[in-house]
């Protein structure tokens, strides 16, 4: 490998959309962000069509990173509620390996936008707010994946008030005010240092500021994509 390489081909599958784009080794982008709307319905066939046609405008890259809204197993999609039945036990890693001919990672997004945003100190949580609601809990920086959305909560779980359907039956001011209360929960189960905030619905978070919790960028989805590698 040359200094500028390997380059990595990012990949973050969503609910709603598709995003891709190449990093250096240093995990700086090479490309601009391309982005899709996820096929619907969201069956493996659909998305892996989906994003041929997405890797069809990319340079020449050397491996494969990809965050999956859901629980990863060994590079199996265990389970996708906000995608579709068929990618429960699906072997992404596995079949993308062999339809690219190129290694392949694969880990919760949630997972791989925390690798983007940490700083590897203490204990660190990320929260993902998009059409779920994603998590992972970060010690030192070495990660452990949860699917704290679909952890009982109030009445629910936490998904169900903080992912898209909460806000578009609860409305802004009080999915604001669950998401306060969902923060100072997870502040006192898990004691963390930091928390992260990402995700397409970030945008509608208004709380006081506070230094100990960060709103991040969605592009940290892809940009996390070189840790993914790491160790």
């Amino acid at each position: 490998m040359t200094e500028k390489h390997p380059v990595t081909l990012a990949i973050d599958i969503g609910g709603t959309g598709l995003k891709m784009l190449c990093l250096d080794p240093e995990g700086k982008p090479l490309t601009d962000r391309l982005r899709t709307l996820t096929p619907n319905p969201a069956t493996p066939a659909r998305v892996l069509l989906a994003l041929d046609k997405m890797r069809e405008q990319m340079p020449p890259f050397d491996r494969v990173s990809v965050g999956f809204p859901g629980v990863i197993k060994q590079g199996m999609t265990m389970m996708a509620v906000n995608l579709h039945p068929k990618w429960t036990g699906y072997p992404l890693q596995q079949m993308l390996e062999k339809r690219w001919k190129k290694p392949v990672r694969v880990a919760n997004d949630a997972a791989v936008q925390g690798l983007g945003a940490v700083s590897g100190r203490g204990i660190e949580l990320i929260l993902t707010l998009g059409t779920g609601t994603g998590s992972c809990l970060f010690v030192d920086g070495a990660m452990c994946p949860m699917e704290l959305g679909h952890h009982p909560w109030l009445k629910k779980t936490y998904e169900d008030y903080l992912g898209i359907r909460g806000l578009k039956k609860y409305g802004k001011k009080k999915w604001n005010k669950l998401l306060e209360k969902a923060i100072a929960q997870t502040q006192a189960t898990f004691e963390w240092d930091r928390l992260y905030l990402g995700g397409g619905n970030t945008k509608f978070v208004k709380m006081e500021a506070r230094p100990e919790v960060i709103i991040v960028s969605n592009m940290d989805g892809l940009l996390g994509g070189v840790a993914l590698w790491r160790g």
